[in-house]
């Protein structure tokens, strides 16, 4: 029995050593308040990985500044079922459509935000029936050249009217991804996150 019992723990300590000795190497993701299982999912060299979206409550986050203002930047384009890309040049923003994300023509309209990494998905409330990967280029905003220092998060926002300045209580974090540089590995190139809805969105660190 005593026998039993000592193959049976050396079984599992085993077993614990070999999962810490696997993820070390991993950036796990964590929640901004410890509260809620963060969807956030790093990649280095352009590899992905995604994650359910997580609901909060009580959680705010700081929007990240472009690194200039813009003037009104809106984009339309009409997305069929057989899918498509939706860019805004300006921004940097591409957001891919699969096949079978609508089940018919819709005519989508994003709106940027004049200083924050923001924008305004219309229509409004519209869901999707594929996962919709949105991403953004890090190249206009304030985190351009220099190493990432606090983690990022896509955020959902269910309120168009909120101030995005401050701290901002968000409704969702989205499966989201940070891309970094080959040449400098700290230096974040871009955002990478999906969505299933339509409303508004940032992003954001804690």
């Amino acid at each position: 029995m005593l026998r039993s019992r000592i193959t049976r723990f050396l079984t599992v300590l085993t077993g614990a050593v070999l999962i810490a000795s696997c993820t070390d190497s991993i950036q796990s993701p964590t929640s901004p308040t410890g509260a809620i299982a963060a969807a956030d999912h790093r990649s280095r060299g352009g590899e992905t990985s995604s994650g359910g979206s997580s609901t909060t409550s009580g959680l705010s986050l700081e929007a990240l500044w472009w690194d200039h203002e813009y003037d009104s930047v809106t984009v339309s384009k009409t997305i069929g079922p057989s899918g498509g890309v939706i860019s805004v040049p300006q921004t940097g923003l591409t957001m891919e459509f699969p096949v079978g994300a609508v089940s018919s023509p819709l005519t989508i309209t994003i709106t940027a935000d004049r200083r924050y990494v923001a924008y305004k998905m219309e229509p409004a409330g519209t869901q999707f029936l594929k996962d919709v990967t949105v991403t953004q280029s890090l190249l206009n905003t304030t985190l351009a050249g220099e190493p990432l220092r606090t983690q990022l998060y896509a955020a959902y926002i269910a309120n168009d009217s909120t101030q995005l300045s401050g701290r901002v209580p968000v409704a969702e974090l989205e499966p989201s991804k940070t891309v970094f540089s080959t040449t400098h590995p700290d230096e974040p190139q871009a955002e990478v996150w999906i969505i299933r809805h339509f409303s508004r969105y940032m992003l954001a660190s804690d």
